[in-house]
């Protein structure tokens, strides 16, 4: 797995991101591929990805990303990226073209993107919707209170915006957002944002265990007992959540295809 992302120059949010379950995703042969380089334009305290300059969107990395999904077989594919905010649409069309390159090479693959807030512009998000991902997904990561700390360079309220923007624009394509826990939340404060993100229409929400990627990263406040990821579970169902995946090492795109054919059905 790993010689063919070197040999495709592609770079995976698993391996950047220290993923806890990199290994057995990649025995799998499946992988989130990262966008528009390995340099993000912002510095959450959370996030091991690397902040620096990036450098100019690589405009053959779509059809890469499509050869690299055909040689894997795959009939589900999460796209993800760095903030970009140095481009003007925040890299919009670069999601758009190469969900669009995966299409062509795989006509029947679901297509699952996990973008930044672009900022807030509706124009950049209608871009990404206009190629017909089959889940749009945008994490909300954090309660308020520690956005500041946690996503300085993010807002709370910006993000639950694009979210209700996607449903509002493509009331047909499922979206979903990822919480985490252990950051110095309480369970009140957990439940309140699980809310917040029903209320605007997301359907699919994942609720993992925060993990220090390094000394340098914010600390781990507390480790939730894994029948506590349970309770989470069942509140989300109860306030309406069709699908949710809760657990110590889910991400938000752990399982994706399995946590979105879970709820299908709709």
């Amino acid at each position: 797995m790993r010689v063919l992302l070197r040999e495709n120059v592609l770079n995976t949010v698993c391996e950047e991101a220290r993923c806890p379950n990199l290994g057995e995703c990649f025995s799998r042969g499946t992988a989130t591929f990262m966008l528009l380089g390995d340099r993000c334009t912002r510095r959450c305290s959370y996030c091991s990805i690397g902040t620096a300059k990036p450098l100019p969107p690589d405009p053959d990395e779509p059809e890469r990303v499509a050869s690299a999904a055909v040689r894997l077989g795959l009939r589900y594919v999460v796209l993800t990226s760095v903030n970009r905010d140095d481009l003007p649409d925040g890299g919009a069309a670069h999601f758009a073209a190469t969900a669009l390159a995966v299409r062509r090479a795989l006509p029947a693959v679901e297509i699952e993107v996990l973008t930044p807030d672009f900022k807030g512009d509706r124009r950049a998000l209608a871009a990404v919707l206009e190629a017909r991902p089959t889940v749009f997904n945008h994490n909300i990561e954090t309660v308020p209170r520690l956005f500041p700390r946690v996503r300085p360079q993010g807002s709370y309220r910006l993000s639950l915006d694009v979210l209700a923007a996607a449903r509002e624009m493509r009331p047909d394509v499922p979206t979903k957002s990822g919480l985490m826990v252990g950051l110095g939340e309480t369970d009140a404060e957990a439940l309140s944002v699980l809310r917040d993100l029903r209320d605007r229409g997301v359907e699919i929400v994942t609720i993992g265990q925060y993990l220090r990627p390094t000394r340098q990263h914010e600390p781990v406040d507390r480790y939730l007992r894994p029948d506590a990821f349970d309770a989470l579970a069942a509140q989300a169902r109860a306030i309406g959540f069709p699908t949710v995946y809760a657990g110590v090492f889910v991400r938000s795109s752990y399982n994706a295809s399995e946590v979105f054919r879970s709820g299908s059905a709709r």
